[in-house]
């Protein structure tokens, strides 16, 4: 399976782990990744001073996605992945607009492809690999280990735009980490959020939030938070001390990507799938 990947600007820029485990354990699963030529920022970041300019953005990553002779794109990113959909979902019907972005991306001989598909990393593990391949490439399963999963808003929501999972019961993540052996428990702040959109207006809540969640999945019992987006990573892991502050805790729970879970569970070297990046005692998940 050979797909394009549009990595955005969060993950490049601080989110390394999440790249690093990606393209250890994706070719692996027999999946080739196809990097955009020139790719610039989804446009998320400009939607509220310029909305012709973000979905500009965005199209020119679809258009570039076009580019490569593939029709599968992988948005690792949540928030890229959101804004993707949503100006993919515009632009069928929005024909005017559509146009006029057209006419614009001429200029950089590019073009868009209505069979372009967006996919997320839950979706395209899940749906389009299925859990069997992924429960044959396990090596070292996590058996007796009991993990938390967090697929995060803009994974879920809003649903009419077409999410990687149903936004009101998500089980995706929660099978992608049991075909690795472990166990998943539910929790009444599954689809809660991170905090991560407060994080500049309301530094002090969004760390309440993060810290809330945390506290409640560490008081449950479970062994780890597995996470899928950038932005919900950085909070629970970097911001963990913090967030536990803020809400009057100790909290000392390994947060953890998924794709890095698998590349332990395929036996793939941990500095390989980049755990020495990780702020939260994942060490602790090593060694169950």
């Amino acid at each position: 399976m050979k797909i394009a990947v549009f990595w955005g600007c969060r993950i490049l820029t601080g989110q390394y782990a999440y790249e690093m485990s990606i393209r250890e354990t994706f070719p692996q699963l027999g999946i080739e990744l196809v990097d955009l030529k020139e790719a610039s920022c989804c446009g998320d970041p400009v939607k509220s001073l310029n909305r012709f300019a973000a979905l500009y953005l965005a199209s020119r990553s679809l258009a570039l996605a076009n580019q490569t002779g593939l029709t599968d794109l992988l948005a690792p990113c949540s928030r890229c992945h959101f804004t993707l959909s949503e100006t993919k979902y515009l632009l069928e019907r929005d024909a005017e607009t559509r146009e006029k972005i057209e006419k614009l991306l001429k200029e950089e001989n590019l073009e868009l492809n209505p069979d372009i598909e967006v996919w997320h990393v839950i979706d395209l593990l899940h749906d389009k690999l299925g859990l069997e391949k992924i429960k044959a490439a396990v090596k070292n399963p996590f058996n007796g280990l009991k993990l938390a999963t967090h697929s995060g808003c803009q994974t879920l929501r809003p649903s009419d735009v077409g999410r990687p999972d149903n936004s009101e019961n998500p089980r995706k993540l929660d099978a992608l980490v049991e075909a690795l052996g472990a166990e998943t428990v539910d929790y009444a702040e599954k689809l809660d959020c991170c905090g991560y959109a407060l994080t500049f207006s309301r530094p002090d809540a969004a760390l309440s939030l993060a810290g809330t969640k945390l506290k409640a999945v560490q008081e449950l019992g479970a062994q780890g938070l597995v996470t899928v987006c950038p932005d919900c990573h950085l909070m629970f892991d970097a911001k963990q001390k913090n967030a536990a502050t803020t809400v009057g805790a100790k909290i000392e729970l390994p947060v953890i990507y998924y794709t890095q879970l698998l590349g332990l569970a395929m036996q793939i070297p941990k500095e390989k799938l980049g755990l020495q990046l990780n702020q939260t005692p994942v060490q602790r998940l090593l060694v169950v």
